[in-house]
């Protein structure tokens, strides 16, 4: 179990801490304030805040409100991004700018885009998504999902 984002980095190949960190690197540079970047499922997470969403997330109320997740897999690097299920506008922007920007074949599940070409992660694409929602915005997506 990891206590920390460093510690969670640490842990990695040093191929993978490189790539991981230049991700989270570009997360927190273009993410609005109010998420807070913490350990949540064994990754690394971006989370709406029990102090700004005390009702957390309605499968463990425990758990402050999930948004981006990171994790380095075996065989690829997973980001994890609800914004993407919750909002078809958002998705349909990501996956046009994806075929533009990149030039092997999305890989993606409902939220997890998988990165398998570590030389093909397309970083600015991935600043710009993690820009383009608002504490306020994931929070009424979320619950209008509900």
């Amino acid at each position: 179990m990891f206590t920390d984002v460093e510690e969670y980095i640490l842990e990695l190949p040093e191929e993978r801490q490189l790539i991981i960190q230049k991700i989270r690197e570009t997360i927190s540079n273009n993410l609005p304030d109010g998420f807070e970047e913490i350990i949540q499922y064994k990754m690394l997470g971006y989370v709406v805040p029990h102090k700004i969403y005390p009702a957390g997330y309605h499968c463990d109320p425990k758990q402050p409100l999930p948004y981006i997740h990171l994790a380095s897999q075996k065989n690829y690097i997973s980001l994890y991004h609800m914004g993407l299920y919750a909002d078809k506008e958002l998705l349909k922007w990501f996956t046009s700018e994806y075929a533009k920007r990149c030039k092997y074949k999305l890989d993606m599940g409902k939220s997890c885009i998988r990165f398998k070409k570590m030389e093909d992660i397309p970083y600015g694409l991935i600043g710009e998504l993690a820009s383009k929602m608002t504490v306020g915005d994931w929070i009424s997506r979320y619950e209008k999902s509900r």
